[in-house]
């Protein structure tokens, strides 16, 4: 993908006028907001998380809720802020009650998502939680089958034409009910931080 700043820029504003007139599954009839995502369109570290919850759906951005503010401390802990990263979700649009996405919604709109892989072209990718682990799993062929096996490993995979090093973790809401969820957390994001030294990111 080009890596012209403002290429990207206009590439991107089209995909998010894209993403606020979408109605490919029914949650547009539901939502107050889409959230397309947000940040730093020239970001080596990509976090994708599942889907918006309540406060994202009322102001139209990803992770801004409980969730987010333990998201910002956990990338403040590595050295990083939120502008220096780009976040997503697998869908754009809340599902009803924070239910989890249904396979149609899947397919609906992670298309949005694989344009913003491209585009931004990221060195990291860190996928937040099980939907999102496992779409991208799925992308590069590899078998997903819990969390537990698979989270703070470093998979070198090529999806979409991009090359990158994926590192899964568990959703930050995870440690807002258990505890013991936030150290994992923060166990798998020292191997983001290891990675991105290493390769003279950070």
């Amino acid at each position: 993908m080009t890596t012209d700043l403002s290429t990207k820029e206009r590439l991107m504003r089209e995909l998010i006028e894209e993403i606020r007139n979408c109605k490919r599954c029914a949650l547009h009839k539901t939502r107050r907001n889409p959230v397309p995502g947000e940040g730093s369109l020239s970001a080596r570290l990509m976090l994708v998380g599942e889907a918006p919850g309540y406060w994202e759906d009322v102001r139209g951005r990803p992770f801004v809720g409980a969730a987010g503010k333990l998201l910002n401390e956990l990338l403040s802990a590595i050295g990083l802020s939120r502008g220096e990263v780009y976040i997503a979700n697998i869908l754009k649009c809340r599902p009803p009650g924070n239910r989890d996405p249904l396979p149609e919604e899947v397919d609906a709109c992670t298309p949005f998502l694989d344009r913003q892989v491209e585009l931004i072209s990221p060195r990291v990718v860190v996928t937040l939680g099980r939907h999102s682990t496992s779409y991208f799993f799925s992308k590069a062929g590899l078998e997903f089958r819990r969390m537990g096996d698979v989270h703070g490993k470093v998979y070198k995979i090529e999806v979409l034409g991009v090359s990158f090093s994926l590192i899964p973790t568990f959703h930050p809401a995870s440690a807002l009910y258990n505890p013991k969820y936030r150290g994992m957390i923060e166990e798998d994001l020292h191997v983001v931080e290891d990675l991105l030294r290493r390769e003279g990111i950070l």
